[in-house]
């Protein structure tokens, strides 16, 4: 066996069979030469009874130094008792990024999520995580390349935060799944952007331009009673979009609407006396169990957000979203007076937090009521105008 050198290898020519030439100077080390003509470097050693062997470079891609370097390191992880072979197969069957999501969506979304959410998780799996580490061994991702993919989006601060929500989850669920090491979560110490928090309330002639507007759409026909009878609810109930959209005629009892199923469990709205008026006033249809029906028989109305922005640009309110429909009934609701703990029932929220976003509003009821209470002290007692007030000559 000659030590192996760029002129040997280089005069090594192929046969019918591959064939290995071994190197004089590095037990283990060698050349494996392909019919194809493609010559490889080779480590190879026994582990466990049994000859193992790693495919170190491609000749003329590395040099034979280089080979030889990298063979003593493989060499000596075997003298510390590992298995660098093994472990490369290992490796090599290793899931990607890709294969979480989709365990992720099938064995976790799937189960837990409602539909609105399994379709945001969709979204950001298949627009933004798998075309940049879809790819990725899922053992081999580092902070650096959540940090990066981050911040390629850092133009959209609300969708990189949700991305990188979205990803946390997957690979805390890696780790309990023993994809992962504990611990090794590579979204830990990424910083989430500043979001702007954009709330909307509608004033009241904005409210009263929108009630005109949503009657002569119903009256012309221009809409369907159904798609304008859903923002009159949601303007009334300050429900979800989702509660009303998939609302049903058997979900309305004499204590409200019993929903048995939303964002936050089983719930039962209030059904003021306004929103019955809105609901006596739509047809049942037989072969239709939801209130809010749609186009195709028996199903409710897919669609609201076209219909919306036809509305909104016929009532002068071209930035409001559907959402900002629940922003002014609560906002409404804490400029009354109402305390933050009843608004926070009426919304469904589970978190007095949820609801704190509103609380600066009540600040708008306190101050009325502080001037009307001064205004009738100073009537008593009150200091005279500046004009009365006696003057000293010196």
């Amino acid at each position: 066996m000659p030590k192996l050198t760029k002129r040997v290898v280089d005069a090594l020519r192929s046969e019918a069979k591959d064939y290995f030439v071994w190197d004089t100077q590095i037990a283990g080390f060698g050349l494996r030469v392909m019919p194809s003509g493609a010559k490889t470097y080779q480590a190879q050693y026994r582990k466990g009874g049994r000859t193992r062997r790693v495919s170190i470079g491609r000749h003329g891609k590395i040099t034979v130094d280089e080979a030889r370097k990298l063979a003593k390191e493989v060499m000596g992880q075997v003298a510390k008792g590992e298995n660098p072979a093994e472990d490369i197969s290992q490796h090599r069957k290793a899931p990607t990024v890709a294969a979480l999501c989709e365990r992720f969506f099938l064995d976790h979304v799937k189960q837990r999520c409602k539909a609105s959410t399994q379709g945001e998780y969709r979204r950001a799996i298949n627009l933004f995580i798998n075309p940049a580490i879809g790819n990725f061994k899922l053992v081999d991702v580092e902070r650096k390349d959540i940090a990066e993919l981050h911040h390629k989006f850092r133009d959209k601060p609300y969708q990189a935060n949700r991305t990188l929500g979205v990803l946390s989850k997957m690979f805390n669920l890696a780790e309990i799944w023993g994809l992962r090491p504990d611990g090794s979560n590579p979204c830990r110490h990424v910083p989430k952007y500043r979001e702007q928090k954009r709330e909307r309330y509608l004033r009241q002639h904005e409210l009263q331009r929108l009630g005109q507007v949503l009657s002569e759409v119903e009256q012309d026909g221009s809409e369907t009673p159904y798609i304008v009878a859903a923002f009159r609810l949601l303007i009334l109930t300050g429900c979800r979009l989702g509660e009303i959209q998939t609302l049903q005629w058997q979900f309305i009892t004499d204590s409200g609407m019993e929903l048995p199923d939303t964002k936050t469990g089983a719930r039962l709205i209030p059904l003021p006396q306004a929103a019955r008026r809105v609901l006596s006033a739509l047809p049942q249809l037989v072969d239709n169990p939801y209130v809010i029906a749609g186009k195709l028989p028996g199903q409710f109305a897919t669609d609201l957000q076209h219909p919306w922005r036809r509305i909104r640009e016929q009532a002068g309110i071209p930035d409001v979203r559907i959402h900002d429909l629940r922003h002014t009934y609560a906002s409404n609701a804490v400029s009354s007076g109402m305390p933050i703990q009843m608004v926070g029932r009426l919304l469904g929220h589970t978190q007095l937090q949820t609801t704190m976003r509103y609380a600066h509003l009540a600040d708008d009821p306190v101050r009325k009521a502080a001037e009307e209470n001064a205004a009738r002290l100073d009537a008593l007692v009150g200091m005279p105008d500046s004009s009365q007030r006696l003057r000293i000559v010196r």
